[in-house]
Protein backbone atom coordinates (compact mmCIF):
# COMPACT_ATOMS: atom_id res chain seq x y z
CA UNK A 1 0.00 0.00 0.00
CA UNK A 2 2.83 2.40 0.90
CA UNK A 3 4.64 1.61 -2.35
CA UNK A 4 1.63 1.67 -4.65
CA UNK A 5 -0.25 4.62 -3.14
CA UNK A 6 1.12 6.68 -0.25
CA UNK A 7 1.91 6.64 3.44
CA UNK A 8 -1.27 8.54 4.33
CA UNK A 9 -3.47 5.79 2.87
CA UNK A 10 -1.33 3.12 4.54
CA UNK A 11 -1.82 4.90 7.90
CA UNK A 12 -5.60 4.96 7.38
CA UNK A 13 -5.61 1.20 6.78
CA UNK A 14 -3.37 0.63 9.80
CA UNK A 15 -5.74 2.65 11.98
CA UNK A 16 -8.63 0.57 10.67
CA UNK A 17 -6.83 -2.74 11.33
CA UNK A 18 -6.03 -1.61 14.87
CA UNK A 19 -9.80 -1.47 15.53
CA UNK A 20 -10.72 -4.89 14.14
CA UNK A 21 -11.41 -7.84 16.43
CA UNK A 22 -8.40 -10.03 17.22
CA UNK A 23 -10.37 -13.29 17.15
CA UNK A 24 -13.89 -14.66 16.76
CA UNK A 25 -15.77 -17.66 18.08
CA UNK A 26 -18.55 -19.08 15.91
CA UNK A 27 -21.35 -20.78 17.86
CA UNK A 28 -18.97 -21.62 20.72
CA UNK A 29 -17.24 -24.22 18.54
CA UNK A 30 -15.09 -22.62 15.80
CA UNK A 31 -12.15 -20.47 16.95
CA UNK A 32 -10.99 -17.99 14.30
CA UNK A 33 -8.00 -15.66 14.11
CA UNK A 34 -5.56 -14.28 11.55
CA UNK A 35 -2.42 -16.07 12.69
CA UNK A 36 -2.62 -18.87 15.19
CA UNK A 37 -2.50 -20.00 18.78
CA UNK A 38 -0.60 -18.53 21.72
CA UNK A 39 1.17 -20.06 24.71
CA UNK A 40 0.14 -16.93 26.65
CA UNK A 41 -3.62 -17.51 26.44
CA UNK A 42 -4.90 -18.56 29.88
CA UNK A 43 -8.61 -17.96 29.23
CA UNK A 44 -10.90 -16.60 26.53
CA UNK A 45 -11.79 -13.55 28.64
CA UNK A 46 -8.26 -12.31 27.93
CA UNK A 47 -9.30 -11.93 24.29
CA UNK A 48 -12.79 -10.60 25.08
CA UNK A 49 -11.32 -7.94 27.38
CA UNK A 50 -8.75 -6.56 24.92
CA UNK A 51 -9.27 -2.85 24.44
CA UNK A 52 -9.37 -1.72 20.84
CA UNK A 53 -7.99 0.16 19.06
CA UNK A 54 -4.49 -0.98 19.91
CA UNK A 55 -1.16 -1.22 18.16
CA UNK A 56 0.10 -4.77 17.72
CA UNK A 57 2.81 -5.54 20.28
CA UNK A 58 6.06 -7.30 19.33
CA UNK A 59 5.30 -10.31 21.53
CA UNK A 60 2.59 -11.86 23.64
CA UNK A 61 -1.02 -12.92 23.15
CA UNK A 62 -2.10 -10.40 20.50
CA UNK A 63 1.11 -10.83 18.52
CA UNK A 64 0.68 -14.62 18.55
CA UNK A 65 -2.99 -14.55 17.50
CA UNK A 66 -1.89 -12.50 14.50
CA UNK A 67 1.46 -14.09 13.60
CA UNK A 68 1.94 -17.65 14.90
CA UNK A 69 1.96 -20.59 12.47
CA UNK A 70 1.24 -24.34 12.65
CA UNK A 71 4.16 -26.67 11.96
CA UNK A 72 3.67 -30.35 11.10
CA UNK A 73 7.26 -31.15 12.07
CA UNK A 74 7.21 -30.14 15.73
CA UNK A 75 5.63 -30.99 19.04
CA UNK A 76 4.76 -28.14 21.38
CA UNK A 77 6.00 -24.64 20.63
CA UNK A 78 8.94 -23.66 18.43
CA UNK A 79 10.73 -20.62 17.10
CA UNK A 80 9.12 -18.99 14.07
CA UNK A 81 11.30 -18.34 11.01
CA UNK A 82 9.44 -15.05 10.56
CA UNK A 83 11.36 -13.73 13.56
CA UNK A 84 8.15 -13.01 15.45
CA UNK A 85 5.81 -15.18 17.53
CA UNK A 86 5.87 -18.99 17.54
CA UNK A 87 5.16 -22.13 15.60
CA UNK A 88 3.01 -24.83 17.18
CA UNK A 89 2.48 -28.53 16.66
CA UNK A 90 -0.63 -30.65 16.30
CA UNK A 91 -0.51 -31.50 19.99
CA UNK A 92 -1.03 -27.80 20.81
CA UNK A 93 -4.08 -27.70 18.51
CA UNK A 94 -5.58 -30.75 20.23
CA UNK A 95 -4.92 -29.26 23.70
CA UNK A 96 -6.62 -25.98 22.72
CA UNK A 97 -9.66 -27.76 21.31
CA UNK A 98 -10.06 -29.85 24.43
CA UNK A 99 -9.42 -27.02 26.90
CA UNK A 100 -11.88 -24.59 25.29
CA UNK A 101 -14.43 -27.03 23.86
CA UNK A 102 -13.84 -26.07 20.23
CA UNK A 103 -14.08 -28.42 17.26
CA UNK A 104 -12.06 -26.38 14.76
CA UNK A 105 -9.45 -23.63 14.54
CA UNK A 106 -9.66 -21.41 11.45
CA UNK A 107 -6.75 -19.14 10.60
CA UNK A 108 -5.22 -17.40 7.60
CA UNK A 109 -1.83 -15.74 7.30
CA UNK A 110 -0.04 -18.25 5.03
CA UNK A 111 -0.38 -18.72 1.29
CA UNK A 112 -1.77 -22.17 0.53
CA UNK A 113 -1.91 -23.45 -3.03
CA UNK A 114 -5.56 -24.53 -3.13
CA UNK A 115 -7.06 -21.70 -1.04
CA UNK A 116 -7.37 -23.81 2.09
CA UNK A 117 -5.33 -26.52 3.78
CA UNK A 118 -6.09 -28.76 6.74
CA UNK A 119 -3.69 -29.51 9.59
CA UNK A 120 -3.83 -32.04 12.41
CA UNK A 121 -6.54 -34.34 11.04
CA UNK A 122 -8.87 -31.50 10.01
CA UNK A 123 -8.78 -29.86 13.44
CA UNK A 124 -7.21 -26.67 12.02
CA UNK A 125 -7.65 -25.12 8.60
CA UNK A 126 -5.57 -22.39 6.99
CA UNK A 127 -7.82 -20.30 4.76
CA UNK A 128 -6.19 -17.90 2.29
CA UNK A 129 -8.62 -15.84 0.21
CA UNK A 130 -6.29 -13.87 -2.10
CA UNK A 131 -5.82 -15.73 -5.40
CA UNK A 132 -2.55 -15.16 -7.28
CA UNK A 133 -1.18 -13.46 -4.16
CA UNK A 134 0.91 -10.37 -4.99
CA UNK A 135 1.06 -11.60 -8.59
CA UNK A 136 3.87 -13.93 -7.47
CA UNK A 137 2.06 -17.09 -6.39
CA UNK A 138 -0.13 -19.22 -8.61
CA UNK A 139 -2.43 -19.97 -5.70
CA UNK A 140 -6.19 -20.22 -5.58
CA UNK A 141 -8.17 -18.31 -2.98
CA UNK A 142 -10.50 -20.04 -0.57
CA UNK A 143 -13.78 -19.06 1.06
CA UNK A 144 -15.27 -21.06 3.91
CA UNK A 145 -19.01 -21.14 4.58
CA UNK A 146 -20.48 -22.42 7.83
CA UNK A 147 -23.95 -23.94 7.57
CA UNK A 148 -26.67 -23.86 10.22
CA UNK A 149 -25.55 -27.32 11.33
CA UNK A 150 -21.97 -25.95 11.64
CA UNK A 151 -20.76 -28.02 8.69
CA UNK A 152 -18.03 -26.16 6.83
CA UNK A 153 -17.82 -26.05 3.05
CA UNK A 154 -15.23 -24.42 0.84
CA UNK A 155 -15.34 -22.49 -2.43
CA UNK A 156 -12.24 -22.02 -4.54
CA UNK A 157 -11.42 -18.72 -6.27
CA UNK A 158 -9.08 -18.83 -9.26
CA UNK A 159 -7.74 -15.96 -11.31
CA UNK A 160 -8.57 -16.03 -15.02
CA UNK A 161 -5.65 -14.74 -17.03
Amino acid sequence: CKRRYNIKLWKIFTDCFNCLPIAAIVEQTIFCMHGGLSPDLQGLDEIRNLERPMDVPDKGLVCDLLWSDPDEDITGWGDNDRGVSWTFGGDVVREYLEKYGFSLVVRAHQVVEDGYRFFEKRKLVTLFSAPNYCGEFDNAGGVMSVGENLMCSFSILKVSL
